[in-house]
């Protein structure tokens, strides 16, 4: 720590100021006398039950406490009053100033040991100071980057949802249906991504529970498409997913739904539409959740070769394209409808505050 030796004391006189003796100044000195005061007596008091050669013995815990409670100007006066009384009351030749070579050896080994006393508590509360400059500074540099967060995600997600919105009012301007259904495709994929980054705001918590999402995002889809008759059900875990998996996640889960909304349906009737979310398994692999997304419907099922990969189908092209990003697998089956399940791997998310994700 740079700085010279005035400025460090008044770095520590800082420190002490947080303390309730630092708080009131005028109570560091009546701790320092008050300190010397019970050591002085206590010496005193002792005196006759100790043998020579103990003049310091109540002084030494005296100057500790008071140069770590009070600071480290208190601990020098206690240190210096102490020195001085035991010179005079405990060293040979006693009630005297007079100096002898046992009692310049005495004085001399007092000055070393409490210079090393209080040196020690200096830098201590030195080291204790910088610790806690650093952590307010780190404290409010996190505050800092949190707000930025926070607001970085409020824009993308303001964005995201005017893109949405433009897309989907150029849909209703339009006047080829072709042209109508893929803008409005396009509007509910891109809002679904503003409704998840609008979940993201917290810093610290960098994960999304699904199971709302998945709840909500069936009868968004029906209202959208203007399809009636079709019952939605869903069965999900509480899965929490990272936000790199949930935005793609979310747009699989989107796409295969709307697949159902269109082909899932017997003409005349209406039809269930189920989705389930779970773990996949006994639990964690080592490297992440295994998780499973079904979508399944009571229609006529999937056309006898059908392959998702092959398909030209914008939808699936994208839901095949999302399953290699996510390095999930997709399974289709014709099980009294369309059935296709993803699975993949939900794996922890990014730590952005110091703590385990």
């Amino acid at each position: 720590m740079t700085g010279s030796a005035p400025s460090r004391l008044r770095g520590i006189q800082t420190f002490l100021a947080r303390t309730s003796l630092g708080e009131r100044p005028v109570l560091r000195w009546v701790f320092a006398v008050a300190a010397f005061v019970i050591a002085f007596t206590l010496r005193y008091e002792l005196d006759d039950r100790l043998p020579i050669g103990f003049p310091y013995l109540s002084f030494f815990p005296a100057i500790i406490i008071t140069a770590f409670f009070a600071g480290i100007r208190p601990g020098i006066l206690v240190a210096l009053a102490g020195g001085v009384a035991s010179w005079y009351f405990f060293i040979p030749p006693f009630d005297s100033f007079a100096l002898t070579g046992g009692s310049v050896l005495a004085l001399g080994f007092y000055v070393f040991i409490v210079t090393v006393d209080i040196v020690l508590i200096y830098w201590m509360q030195l080291a204790l100071q910088r610790v806690t400059v650093e952590k307010e500074a780190a404290s409010r540099y996190a505050g800092e980057r949190d707000l930025l967060f926070q607001e970085m995600q409020h824009r993308v997600s303001n964005n995201l949802g005017v893109v949405s919105a433009l897309l989907n009012a150029q849909s209703r301007g339009t006047t080829n249906p072709e042209a109508t259904a893929v803008l409005q495709q396009a509007s509910a994929r891109i809002g679904l991504i503003s409704k998840i980054q609008r979940q993201l705001h917290d810093p610290g918590k960098q994960t999304l529970d699904m199971g709302p999402y998945l709840a909500q995002l069936g009868p968004d889809l029906l209202e959208a498409s203007g399809v009636e008759g079709v019952r939605y059900e869903v069965d999900v875990e509480a899965v929490e997913l990272s936000a790199d998996m949930a935005v793609p996640i979310g747009l699989i889960a989107t796409e295969l739904i709307s697949n159902s909304i269109e082909h899932g349906r017997v003409y005349g009737k209406g039809g269930v539409i189920r989705v389930t979310l779970g773990r996949d398994g006994a639990g964690k692999d080592g490297m992440g959740v295994p998780v499973f997304l079904r979508v399944a419907d009571d229609g006529p099922g999937w056309p006898e070769g059908f392959s998702p990969a092959a398909s030209r189908n914008l939808g699936m092209r994208i839901v095949v394209s999302l399953t290699q990003q996510v390095g999930g697998r997709l399974d289709i089956s014709n099980q009294d409808g369309a059935v296709s399940t993803l699975r993949f791997v939900s794996r922890p998310a990014p730590d952005l505050t110091g703590r385990a994700a």
